[in-house]
């Protein structure tokens, strides 16, 4: 692993996780290139943040479910790859039910070049400390659709609540917000801003 990237698990205990792109749960129905384990990876600085946040949720009856981190290049070329193949409407209704897959990269929902690339940005969501359930969000990771946008209609008054709880402890925390998805957030002061890194999660 590249010098400055940890495991994050390691580094902010009790943070749960699913490693949707090293699992078949996700756009694209199978593990996706350089998902070798299911870990979420990140910088340091990155996991300093996340306890911080994961700290400020609980005061909140919450915790953090991390989905994605880091994410090497060779997956986000993959997923380019992948929209240019014909439809098969395995992962479309879930994912991408009013678009089409090369939308996704027209519409913002995928780049060529991925903030998660740089370690610092994560895919995540909270869940109930009383119960361990998920939160209700309106809407699951990765639905390419504008009810997943900040501020979307068309979500309950409690799952819009559950977001901005999110976005507040994020936000607080040093991160920004990507406003097309309600799952997705950068940190501000990213050590490696200018740098998209390509080695495998193992």
């Amino acid at each position: 692993m590249n010098t400055g990237f940890v495991y994050v698990d390691e580094f902010v205990p009790g943070m749960r996780w699913d490693a949707k792109y090293a699992t078949w749960d996700n756009f694209t129905g199978k593990p996706v290139d350089g998902y070798l384990a299911n870990r979420i990876v990140g910088t340091r600085d990155l996991c300093a943040a996340l306890e911080d946040a994961q700290q400020k949720a609980a005061s909140l009856g919450f915790g953090l479910v991390l989905w994605d981190g880091y994410r090497p290049q060779r997956a986000v070329d993959s997923f380019l790859r992948w929209s240019e193949q014909p439809e098969d409407g395995r992962t479309k209704q879930r994912h991408y039910p009013n678009i089409d897959r090369p939308d996704m990269f027209e519409q913002g929902y995928v780049a060529a070049r991925s903030g998660h690339s740089r370690g610092s940005t994560v895919d995540l969501t909270l869940y109930h400390l009383a119960t361990g359930e998920l939160a209700a969000m309106g809407g699951d990771h990765d639905l390419m659709d504008s009810i997943s946008h900040h501020g979307a209609a068309g979500i309950t008054p409690a799952e819009e609540r559950n977001r901005q709880h999110l976005c507040s402890v994020m936000e607080s925390c040093g991160f920004s917000r990507y406003d097309s998805e309600w799952w997705h957030y950068t940190l501000k002061d990213e050590p490696f801003p200018d740098t998209y890194f390509d080695f495998p999660i193992r």
